[in-house]
């Protein structure tokens, strides 16, 4: 026996009393079932198989629908076969093993090299704030840190305390030392900029700590009270600072690490040596964080290989 159209109508009557969806739920459920019901082509639930259901997902796929969509498919058809199975309609259901495929990984943009300019090119005047934060964001685009090795940064190496420093800065040689993922510690370089920037700061920080009392004197960054500044409160100055410059795109710090990888990799070419920089184990990981555009390799390619000009 096929599937009448009221076993679909009962499951929807199921979600509406029973599980108390909204209308708009029960509208995509709809949708959904109504792909089961092509799908089905008139024979019953039973004889669907999971192979068809993957050839399902994989035509979705090349039709360009998105990985969530068809995630939430999937679901309603797992759905409807579960409260099936509870009626004793089906012995098995052939959506339960196959799953969607994984969306993309998103990765911010990164700002064009004028916007990032502007956000860090700014004169803090004698405001104490302004200029430590001019020092983070200096930092951040100067050396492509992710947010945890920039708040971890100490003034230099902890010694004789209970705690090891995760990081720490020598403006002498113009350097700062972090840990990265996996515990793995990398040097990186402290640009022109940014070492005037952190020279300022530093002047603050030694009269912070003159007038607040347990400040933390390892700490490079501090807070108002003294403190480790946060990696909460490193967000939040960096939107407010990107809102202040008037930059349209919303900024976080991963956006800076993102930029400094991009543009030193636009102006360089050397992928190996971003790869070092940004403290990528993978070299793969640092082909896909840096975006590099198809005009770009296409140019490269025509000025490297030796057979690639064909005049």
């Amino acid at each position: 026996m096929a599937t009448s159209r009221s076993d679909f109508d009962r499951y929807l009557d199921f979600l509406r009393a029973e599980r108390g969806c909204s209308g708009h739920t029960l509208g995509a459920y709809a949708r959904e079932l109504a792909q089961l019901e092509r799908l089905l082509g008139g024979r019953t639930p039973s004889a669907l198989t999971e192979a068809e259901v993957r050839r399902s997902v994989a035509d979705a796929t090349r039709l360009g629908l998105a990985p969530r969509s068809i995630a939430r498919r999937l679901s309603a058809w797992r759905g409807f076969y579960d409260w099936l199975a509870r009626h004793g309609n089906v012995q098995a259901n052939p959506a339960r093993g196959v799953r969607a495929p994984r969306p993309g990984k998103r990765l911010p943009k990164a700002l064009p090299p004028d916007a990032a300019v502007r956000l860090v090119d700014f004169d803090p005047g004698r405001l104490e704030l302004a200029i430590r934060d001019k020092a983070i964001l200096e930092l951040f685009y100067s050396s492509g840190l992710r947010l945890s090795e920039l708040v971890g940064l100490d003034l230099r190496p902890a010694a004789g305390t209970a705690r090891a420093s995760l990081g720490w800065i020598d403006l002498d040689e113009g350097e700062a030392t972090v840990t990265g993922k996996g515990r793995k510690r990398r040097t990186v370089p402290i640009g022109r900029a940014a070492r005037e920037a952190l020279l300022a700061w530093l002047a603050v920080r030694e009269r912070w700590l003159a007038v607040r009392a347990g400040a933390d004197r390892d700490a490079l960054f501090l807070s108002r009270l003294g403190g480790r500044l946060s990696g909460r409160s490193v967000q939040t100055l960096v939107r407010r600072r990107a809102a202040s410059r008037e930059l349209a795109a919303r900024v976080h710090p991963h956006v800076l690490r993102h930029s400094f990888a991009s543009h030193l990799l636009q102006s360089s070419g050397d992928l190996r040596a971003v790869q070092e920089l940004l403290g990528h184990a993978n070299i793969a990981t640092t082909q896909v964080y840096t975006s590099l555009d198809f005009q770009r390799l296409a140019a490269v390619y025509d000025a490297a290989h030796p057979r690639a000009r064909r005049r």
